[in-house]
């Protein structure tokens, strides 16, 4: 196979490439630094997995989350492509053999966490490595005016001295702004941005007002059938919403980052195969969902950006049928956002505090860190011992991690795994040795192939079926063959962790960078700005204005939002717009009441100019003061 398109056909069963699919590879290929920006559901891993496959060597892929990583990984390995993953939750001799297999194993995709990028070993191992390609996913996380900014992300640049493979960002949205940082801090030899308009035909955006969350959500959701997300902004919501909706006839889970892994996996494929109608959650869900059959994404609550709300509405219509987003909101919910800035930012004493308790926790002694030691790390039961509020709490935790000083890993599954450390002789001549652990070892050698080179995931429930032994006995043979050292038994793993970075200080003694955490709460409070001016707004096309904050135009609107189809109501959208310049124009050059205004009009269209008149005055674009005159509010 020597062209994009035989590996896409090959590998994903393809014809033709989407949108500006075959031009970014071509760019890649031509050795080109290139920045890739692709709406949700646009194929982006295409993009560098297809270069990658058409050349000699291995492609480094940073990835934010470990959960995106297992779903590319497990992606690959249904292709029978070789990829691997190393990220914080690998113990030592995992990471050695991972890279090892990465140097001699043929393996074609290494994903990385971007921290892992600060380990001397993967570094030294990496520099033996032959890269065809750096990508880097989610790229609007190296940018501090990106909406979810992560500071290893910075360090991702420290690659382009051990390798000269090109580099390829990719993300689902950007401003100019942070376009431009992108492309600088990833030390782009030439700047090189190939744009898809994040323009999305299929999606209906709409807001609506209401002092009534609840009943709104249940009407939106009897009119328009079909699978849905509904996105709240606490847990203890998303809880309650789900009960509401089961209580009235409309199938649906919830979930947010506190459910246990196994439960969260649960109610994800339920809802994945339709036998849940809504899933009710937080931001949480939606990273690496891949249902292409959403007909409707509601908000109810004003997202903290208009990127987070372009990603998380994007989510709907992948198949390319139309479907309907939603933001709910009342004054109260504008209250909320703003409240919640504040809340983001605690006081340093706090900060300090949060930190002192995390060391005393985990008996952390002051000086260098020289391993990175993982612990387990759950935030309920912390702040619980501490007294501690949680959710200023999780804040200090992700000011600290701005800081450099901790790093949280997400709650992913994590399975049992098993290495077999010693020689097939060694090995064989134990098993003669010791005739109760023999039937253990000859069913791992039968269930698992490759059990010698590398880690293999493996159940203990299918093993001891197959031994015809109690799981609980198989765990306590496979525990004593791990103190023998003749295999390394990791057992599964759900939880959270937590671990600290370079060294632990004195609490007392923490400093902050000021400008930085100035920066960061200015930025939130333009993005806020930007979306209650979006859901308050009631004249512009809602999809010209999402394009227009990305930098982006449209001559036409799009016809199916709640703003155009509410001009559409009256007369046709250009000359609602003709009408309204009109009229803002006349009573801004003089007062006048209707009568007056209408005395302007030509007979044929003076129809036309009270319809357009009662809608600017019942979306508040227009007020009649106590002399009725017409009032004209910007």
């Amino acid at each position: 196979m020597k062209t994009p398109l035989e590996i896409l056909n090959h590998y994903w069963g393809f014809d033709s490439f989407r949108a500006s699919q075959e031009k970014i590879i071509q760019s890649i290929l031509e050795k080109k630094d290139t920045l890739a920006l692709l709406p949700t559901g646009g194929g982006k891993s295409v993009c560098f997995q297809v270069p990658a496959l058409l050349q000699e060597g291995i492609c480094v892929v940073i990835s934010p989350l470990i959960a995106l990583m297992k779903d590319q990984i497990d992606t690959l390995h249904k292709k029978n492509i070789k990829a691997i993953a190393i990220h914080s939750g690998l113990s030592y001799s995992e990471l050695d053999i991972a890279l090892d297999n990465c140097i001699y194993g043929g393996y074609k995709f290494l994903y990385l966490s971007p921290e892992k990028l600060q380990n001397d070993l993967v570094k030294q191992r990496i520099d033996k490595m032959n890269i065809n390609l750096i990508a880097v996913d989610e790229a609007h996380c190296i940018s501090e005016w990106g909406y979810d900014f992560r500071p290893s992300y910075r360090k991702i640049s420290d690659l382009r001295n051990i390798c000269h493979a090109p580099v390829i960002a990719l993300t689902a949205s950007a401003t100019s702004d942070v376009i431009e940082d992108i492309q600088k801090k990833l030390l782009f030899n030439k700047k090189n941005v190939i744009s898809f308009s994040f323009f999305r035909k299929e999606l209906s955006y709409n807001v609506r007002k209401t002092e009534n969350i609840y009943t709104e959500l249940l009407k939106i959701l009897n009119q328009k059938k079909g699978s849905s997300i509904v996105y709240c902004n606490t847990r203890k919501d998303t809880k309650l919403i789900a009960q509401f909706l089961n209580k009235n006839k409309i199938p649906s889970h919830y979930f947010h980052g506190g459910l246990h892994i196994n439960e969260r996996d649960k109610k994800q494929k339920e809802w994945s195969q339709n036998h849940a109608r809504a899933m009710v959650a937080t931001n949480a869900f939606g990273m690496g969902i891949d249902k292409s059959n959403v007909k409707t994404v509601i908000h109810t609550h004003i997202p903290n950006s208009i990127e987070s709300y372009f990603q998380e509405s994007g989510r709907a219509g992948r198949d390319g049928k139309e479907a309907n987003c939603y933001i709910l909101y009342n004054d109260q919910k504008i209250l909320s956002l703003k409240n919640q800035i504040s809340t983001k930012y605690p006081d340093k004493n706090y900060i300090q505090k949060v930190y002192q308790s995390l060391v005393n926790q985990f008996n952390i002694a002051i000086g260098p860190i020289s391993t990175i030691e993982q612990y387990e790390f759950d935030i309920t039961s912390f702040c619980q011992n501490y007294s501690l509020d949680q959710l200023k709490t999780y804040n200090s935790l992700k000011i600290l991690e701005k800081e450099e000083l901790i790093k949280l890993s997400e709650a992913v599954h994590q399975p049992s795994k098993i290495h077999i450390k010693s020689s097939h002789n060694d090995l064989y001549q134990f098993q003669i040795a010791n005739a109760q652990y023999d039937i253990v070892i000859k069913t791992l050698l039968r269930s698992y192939s490759g059990i010698f080179d590398t880690y293999i995931n493996i159940q203990e429930n299918l093993i001891s079926k197959r031994c015809g032994i109690n799981i609980n006995v198989l765990i306590k043979s496979l525990e004593k063959l791990h103190e023998l050292e003749l295999l390394d038994y990791i057992k599964q793993n759900t939880n959270p962790k937590i671990y600290f970075i370079n060294q632990r200080i004195d609490a007392n003694k923490i400093t902050f960078t000021k400008q930085n955490i100035k920066l960061s709460k200015k930025k939130d409070i333009q993005k806020a700005n930007s979306i209650i001016n979006y859901v308050q707004q009631n004249s512009m096309c809602r999809s010209s204005m999402i394009l227009a904050y990305f930098g982006q135009k449209r001559l036409q609107n799009c016809n199916k939002c709640d703003i155009c189809l509410g001009q559409k109501k009256f007369v046709d959208n250009k000359q609602f717009v003709q009408i309204k310049n009109v009229i803002k124009t006349n009573i801004l050059n003089k007062k006048q009441n209707v009568e007056e205004l209408l005395s302007n009009a030509s007979e044929e269209t003076k129809e036309s100019y009270i319809k357009v008149i009662e809608y600017l005055l019942e979306n508040e674009q227009l007020y009649i003061n106590d002399k009725n005159h017409l009032i004209w509010i910007e």
